[in-house]
């Protein structure tokens, strides 16, 4: 096998700055905020990373972190779906090999913290702690690693911010959990030695959604996030470093479009109100009808009465919840106002009696209930490219309210995935106007509006790569997030996997490919986890 077993300095560290990007990047370089990551821009090469469809951190990272599309790895979403049935995704839904697998084959060891979508974690030679899609206190390889993790942390290490001690949401709390990542990174790279590491900051990307235009906390984030990069920099001495991010961000500032109430109109979509139908994804309040959990029999009360009519005139209680959120009132109003009077404030998607619907926003796609392939299928087979085209071109032909467009594209699934596992994927992609408008899977107000979140992911993510492994005088023009494995294969002398998607980067030699053996994931296990929902519901995926 090629590599080597020898104690060695840290051959590669990559970076991963969920939703980094130039337009956010560049005025903190400009104040001097970010010394470690400017002079790593500037003394190396950098360049746009483009993102692929749908540009979300559950897919996207899998993508970058295995070199193929969602349809070889199968992860298109935060969500899974089984019939009507769902579960949030983790590392057992991700059906390719990740780079770090790939090397450990090859004799080199790695030590990876906080990627997403890398929970259970597998065995290879060297350390995981999981990221986002992960419970508080997950599996981690090897067995009883996180115990010592946070013991050289001084007792603490958490998935996410809202788990520890510091308030909700608060500049300390991201502080503290960016801190916790690069001390855990810089503990097991003493312990472990590695080849090669991968560090991931999320707090980058949940920042803005959670805190959207708060330029005192994306400000903070960053300046700790530079702060825990030159001290990993300085402890672990990589030859190599390399900058990745797995989308951009930025505002929003078009409409928001409410594909079901459009899809309603038109027949395709059947509702229940009163929490008697299959709920909306992004209410989380109604996770546990998912549960099979029944609303208790009861008379509308005033409270109930007042929530029919705000939905009446679009004021959710999403809505109702960021309002008190901006105003210091941090505790949301999922809590304080009970499950059955919300749902019956609410209409929800009857998906087994609609034929075409969105489940979920963040897939990006509207997915046909195709008799034979759902439970209570209502297209029939014959019918399915029929509707798909009638579908494709009523979408595509959409206009917001001051007459552009609404998408740029409308395509079968087919026109961006491709593998094993298309199946898995929307009937149907609808890509966002330059992602400056939305889509949204809610019932009950009007088909456009304004957008849910002020600021979103967009398609346009960032790459940088200093070292001497690297020819800095390489344009980095044109490069995909599908680019990055094979890179850090091209980097080890390793053949690249040829299923891969993506090419090396023009910065390093480009290695010899080869078929591997089919990847044997382990059988896919549920999340199960209402604390994972909880975060991602906060963060507005769910």
């Amino acid at each position: 096998m090629a590599g080597s077993t020898d104690n060695e300095d840290l051959r590669l560290l990559v970076v991963g700055l969920d939703a980094g990007c130039r337009p956010v990047l560049e005025p903190l370089f400009e104040s001097g905020e970010l010394p470690t990551l400017e002079g790593l821009f500037d003394r190396g090469t950098a360049g746009p990373l483009e993102s692929q469809i749908p540009p979300w951190t559950a897919s996207a990272w899998p993508s970058l972190y295995t070199g193929k599309n969602p349809g070889k790895h199968g992860v298109y979403d935060f969500l899974s779906f089984d019939g009507y049935e769902w579960d949030v995704v983790n590392a057992t839904h991700v059906r390719a090999r990740p780079v770090w697998e790939l090397l450990s084959d090859h004799g080199f060891s790695s030590v990876v913290v906080n990627v997403p979508v890398t929970h259970p974690a597998r065995a290879f030679d060297g350390a995981l702690i999981p990221g986002l899609t992960a419970p508080e206190n997950p599996d981690c390889h090897p067995d009883g690693i996180l115990e010592d993790v946070k013991l050289a942390c001084g007792g603490e290490y958490w998935v996410y911010p809202q788990s520890g001690p510091a308030p909700d949401r608060s500049i300390e709390g991201y502080e503290r959990t960016i801190e916790l990542r690069g001390n855990a990174f810089r503990y097991l790279t003493r312990r472990i030695d590695p080849d090669f590491g991968f560090l991931q900051f999320q707090q980058t990307d949940s920042v803005f959604h959670e805190r959207p235009g708060d330029k005192r906390a994306i400000e903070a984030v960053y300046r700790e996030v530079d702060r825990q990069l030159a001290a990993t920099i300085e402890r672990t001495e990589p030859e190599n470093v390399l900058v990745v991010s797995d989308h951009g961000m930025g505002k929003v500032t078009g409409d928001e479009f409410r594909v079901n109430e459009f899809l309603r109109e038109r027949g395709y979509v059947s509702a229940r109100s009163g929490g008697d139908g299959m709920p909306d994804w992004s209410k989380s309040w109604e996770n546990d009808l998912l549960e099979g959990a029944e609303p208790g029999d009861h008379t509308a009360g005033p409270l109930e009465r007042a929530m029919n009519l705000a939905a009446g005139v679009g004021l959710t209680t999403q809505r109702v919840a960021s309002a008190l959120d901006r105003v210091g009132l941090k505790e949301p109003i999922g809590k304080r106002v009970p499950d059955d009077v919300i749902r019956a404030g609410s209409e929800q998607v009857d998906f087994p009696e609609s034929s075409a619907y969105v489940r979920s926003k963040s897939e990006l796609g509207v997915r046909i209930n195709l008799a034979g392939r759902e439970p209570n299928g209502q297209v029939p087979p014959e019918e399915y490219e029929p509707v798909r085209e009638e579908l494709i071109e009523t979408l595509s032909a959409v206009r917001t309210p001051d007459g552009t467009r609404m998408f740029d594209a409308v395509e079968p699934r087919e026109h961006y995935f491709d593998g094993p596992h298309v199946d898995a994927a929307p009937d149907i992609v609808t890509v966002p106007r330059a992602f400056d408008t939305a889509i949204d899977a809610t019932l009950g107000t009007a088909q456009f509006g304004e957008p849910m979140e002020p600021w979103n992911h967009k398609r346009t993510g960032v790459v940088a790569a200093a070292g001497p492994a690297f020819d800095e005088s390489a344009a980095l023009e044109g490069a995909t997030i599908f680019d990055i494995a094979p890179t850090i294969c091209s980097l080890f002398d390793v053949p690249i996997d040829a299923a891969m998607d993506g090419a090396p980067l023009p910065v390093v030699d480009r290695t010899a490919e080869r078929s591997y053996p089919a990847y044997d994931p382990e059988p896919i296990t549920a999340t199960d986890d209402e604390t994972v929902e909880n975060r991602l519901s906060d963060l507005g995926y769910l």
